[in-house]
């Protein structure tokens, strides 16, 4: 997770890094050698699964009372919550739509506000195995903006979904404008996602 790491260890502004720098994660792929015509940016699947924008009155306030009430998210003070809304993006998206796609490259995660939204891996002899049914406060996708890899498994709206959006640039925009906020929120993200990688080894070896 080279991204991560050099987030937690420099506040260089984005404009004084070299754009092959890793310590951008906007760039972090092409550092990575990943073309940028295979990554697959918020903005093309928001059009291709037909999401519609939300208000950010309506999901900055459920983003809020959600993360709240998760125990590692509610780290973040109010006046982290209130300054954290303006890096994302609120979008609803109507039920069987494939917000992230296994094997892709794809440089934005999710949270979910409302809704279920299904994670399914395909295993390498074929089969197709259910990870998990997620749950509003669940975050989606956090592991390929953080480390630059292509996506672990397919997450599906089983429901139509309320969603929060946070991209690459966004973040690069956070880490600028607010790196302290940047840095707690990469820590809190890097815990959620350790302990969520330790319960899909568990469900795998299961399988």
């Amino acid at each position: 997770m080279k991204g991560m790491l050099s987030l937690l260890g420099t506040r260089r502004h984005k404009h004084n890094v070299d754009a092959g720098d890793s310590t951008l994660f906007t760039t972090a792929f092409a550092s990575q050698g990943v073309d940028e015509s295979r990554l697959v940016p918020w903005e093309a699947r928001a059009v291709e699964v037909g999401a519609r924008r939300m208000p950010k009155s309506r999901g900055g306030r459920l983003l809020q009372d959600l993360w709240a009430r998760d125990r590692h998210m509610a780290h973040l003070d109010q006046s982290a919550m209130e300054r954290m809304d303006r890096f994302f993006v609120f979008a609803t998206v109507a039920s069987n739509r494939d917000l992230i796609r296994q094997d892709e490259y794809g440089n934005f995660m999710v949270v979910l506000l409302t809704g279920t939204i299904a994670v399914d891996r395909i295993q390498p002899w074929g089969e197709q195995l259910r990870l998990a049914e997620t749950r509003p406060g669940d975050i989606l996708g956090e592991m390929s903006l953080l480390d630059s890899g292509m996506r672990f498994s397919t997450c599906t709206t089983l429901t139509d979904c309320e969603i929060a959006v946070l991209s690459a640039q966004s973040l690069d925009d956070m880490v600028s404008q607010d790196p302290q906020l940047a840095a707690s929120l990469v820590a809190l993200l890097a815990r959620k996602l350790s302990l969520r990688l330790r319960v899909v080894s568990a469900r795998l070896s299961e399988g």
